[in-house]
């Protein structure tokens, strides 16, 4: 997850205390060192602070296969693994089987008990996490990819989910009533643009749906990939969508 890491206008400093919370870690701020947990798309409140660090202008960004992110993005920056903290062999993939938590990924248990589980998907099923005032709903990952386009209703608002088939490049927009779909001849990446019933064609950019003209902007929502045990933790009362039921 990425956030502006300025609290009440000021800039600060983060770090992580060694502690989870709901196996979630808990990070700090170092110069009050005071601490708070992050989980799902909202930051977390430290002890003491009176707002929250905000996203701002950071759009919610998920993890994407580099041949997706380099088409949209081809002059984009990348952290170099020569640095003075680790040596580079300590970046694989995260899919190849001597990264770190590989083994974590692919066995079904905790590294630590989890006091609140739901038997509705398996305790590491991937889940896209939606949160839109007090309402929550998960999406298994796999549906979206599957579908590639999801028009659903969240809290009384309208949404569009668009996904890459290939990756979890996934992404949560506003749509105002409009029902979108796949444009003709899209590829197994997240497409760019979604074609409304009128035929119209919208961009799905980074930060919002922008109509044909420029002239209307569906705003792009706060959204996050989870493991489901650790989205339930959070959220119990969890809504979770079902395609059938639509």
């Amino acid at each position: 997850m990425v956030y502006s890491a300025r609290i009440d206008g000021k800039p600060t400093i983060f770090g992580t205390s060694g502690m989870l919370y709901r196996s979630n870690k808990l990070m700090y701020d170092r110069r009050p060192k005071r601490c708070g947990v992050h989980c799902s798309e909202a930051p977390y409140r430290p002890s003491g602070a009176s707002r929250r660090p905000q996203t701002g202008d950071i759009p919610p960004w998920l993890p994407r296969y580099g041949v997706e992110w380099l088409a949209e993005h081809p002059d984009t920056s990348v952290l170099s693994p020569l640095n003075d903290f680790y040596r580079p062999i300590v970046y694989p993939r995260e899919d190849y089987y001597k990264s770190t938590y590989y083994r974590y990924r692919t066995i079904p248990n905790t590294m630590f008990p989890v006091w609140n589980r739901d038997s509705r998907l398996g305790t590491k099923a991937g889940v896209l996490g939606v949160s839109i005032s007090d309402s929550h709903i998960a999406y298994t990952v796999s549906t979206p990819r599957a579908l590639r386009v999801v028009n659903d209703r969240v809290a009384g608002r309208d949404v569009v989910i668009v996904s890459s088939a290939i990756s979890s490049d996934i992404r949560v927009y506003e749509r105002d009533g409009q029902e979108f779909q796949l444009p003709s001849g899209s590829f197994d990446g997240r497409p760019a643009a979604m074609v409304d019933e009128s035929g119209e064609t919208w961009t799905a950019g980074e930060s919002a749906l922008v109509s044909e003209d420029g002239s209307t902007t569906l705003r792009r929502l706060s959204s996050n990939i989870y493991f489901w045990y650790a989205w339930f933790a959070f959220h119990p009362e969890t809504d979770l969508y079902s395609a059938l039921q639509k």
